[in-house]
C-alpha cells in the first residue's frame, strides 16, 4: 500500500512509521523537526494548517493516517486543498472524547463531551470532538471512507513524554521509586505496539469503514500496580546486568507534586474514566498485550537509554 501520514516523527506515528515502512511505501508530512528519511521513508515539510503544502501532494495514497489533527479545520484543510486521491482515512483521536462523569465502562456510541472546560486538556478535547464531526462530514463529501481510533493513554519505547520513563529515569540513576500512597484513581494504558497493530488492522478494511474503536489495554491500573509493575520490569533487567536494586519510596500526591514530579495519570476516584475495548477485539481482532510484559519491554527500551 502507499501510506500517507501527517505527524509520524514522535512516539505513536514514529514507532507505525517504523512498522509499516517494512511492507508498505510511506510518505511522511510534517513540520521536519525530526528527520526519518533514515527509517526509508518520503518526507514532506511543511505546517498541516498550509493549503499550498496540500495542493503539492499531487500522488494518490491508499490510507492517510493522521496522527496531529488537534484544532477544527485540521482535518477540512487537508481534503479540501490535498491535489491526490485518498483510499481511506484513519484518524487518530483519543478515548477523552466521551462525555465525562458517567459511570460504567464507556463503548463507542457513548455521547461525546460537549461541554467545554479550561486549560491544554480542555482545549484538547474540544479539538478532538470538532474533528471526529469534521472528519464525518469532509470525507462524506469527499466520498472517503474513514475510521476513527481512539487510544487510552499509550506507553512503551520512545515514549518521552512525562509518564512512566520519568520512573524508569529515577530507577535507573537515582535507584529510587517513588510509590503514591494515597492515590485512588484508576486508569488504562495501551501498548504503543498494540496501537501500531490497530491501525495496520484498519488500513483499507471495508470492515471498519464508518467505525470507531477505543484502543486500551485489559488491565484497570492503579499507581501501585503500576509501581510494582516498574519495579517488576526493573528487576529483570537488573538480572541481566547483574545490578544492584531500586529503593521504593512512600510519598503522597501533595509530596510528589513538591518534588515537581508529574502526576500523568488519574489520581482520585472522580478523574476515573474508564472505557471496553470488546469492540476493538471482537471486530478488529485485537489481543492487548499484558500490561507487566509491556511494561518490561519498556523498562528494556529505557534502561539503555537512561544508563548512558
Amino acid at each position: 500500500m502507499k501510506i500517507l501520514v501527517i505527524g509520524g516523527s514522535y512516539f505513536y506515528g514514529r514507532v507505525f512509521v517504523m512498522e509499516a515502512v517494512k511492507e508498505h511505501e510511506v510518505t511522511v508530512v510534517n513540520r521536519g523537526t525530526y528527520s526519518l528519511e533514515s527509517l526509508g521513508v518520503t518526507q514532506l515539510t511543511g505546517d498541516r494548517k498550509d493549503a499550498d503544502l496540500w495542493q503539492s501532494v499531487t500522488e494518490d495514497y491508499d490510507v492517510l493516517v493522521d496522527f496531529c489533527g488537534y484544532q477544527a479545520g485540521d482535518v477540512a484543510n487537508v481534503l479540501e486543498h490535498i491535489t491526490g486521491h485518498i483510499g481511506h482515512y484513519i484518524f487518530i483521536s483519543t478515548v477523552d472524547v466521551y462525555k465525562r462523569g458517567l459511570s460504567g465502562f464507556k463503548e463507542e456510541d457513548t455521547p461525546l463531551e460537549i461541554r467545554k472546560f479550561p486549560g491544554e486538556a480542555g482545549e484538547y478535547i474540544e479539538g478532538k470532538v470538532a474533528l471526529e464531526q469534521e472528519i464525518g462530514l469532509q470525507c462524506g463529501k469527499k466520498g472517503i471512507p474513514f475510521t476513527i481510533l481512539r487510544p487510552a493513554i499509550l506507553y512503551g519505547p520512545f515514549n518521552y513524554a512525562p509518564r512512566e520513563s520519568v520512573f524508569i529515569q529515577l530507577m535507573v540513576q537515582q535507584r529510587i521509586l517513588p510509590r503514591i500512597i494515597d492515590a485512588d484513581g484508576s486508569f488504562q494504558l495501551i501498548y504503543v505496539k498494540d496501537a501500531v497493530r490497530a491501525i495496520i488492522k484498519c488500513m483499507g478494511n471495508e470492515k471498519t469503514y464508518g467505525q470507531s474503536y477505543n484502543l486500551c489495554g485489559d488491565e484497570v491500573v492503579t499507581y501501585d500496580m503500576l509501581a510494582d509493575v516498574l519495579l517488576n520490569g526493573a528487576s529483570k533487567v537488573k538480572q541481566e546486568e547483574n545490578d544492584t536494586s531500586v529503593e521504593q519510596i512512600p510519598m503522597t500526591v501533595q509530596a510528589v507534586e513538591k518534588q515537581g514530579l508529574p502526576l500523568s495519570f488519574p489520581v482520585t476516584k472522580a478523574e476515573t474514566e474508564l472505557c471496553s475495548n470488546a469492540k476493538s477485539k471482537a471486530e478488529l481482532g485485537m489481543q492487548y498485550i499484558g500490561l507487566e510484559e509491556g511494561m518490561e519491554r519498556t523498562c528494556q527500551a529505557f534502561w539503555n537509554v537512561y544508563s548512558k
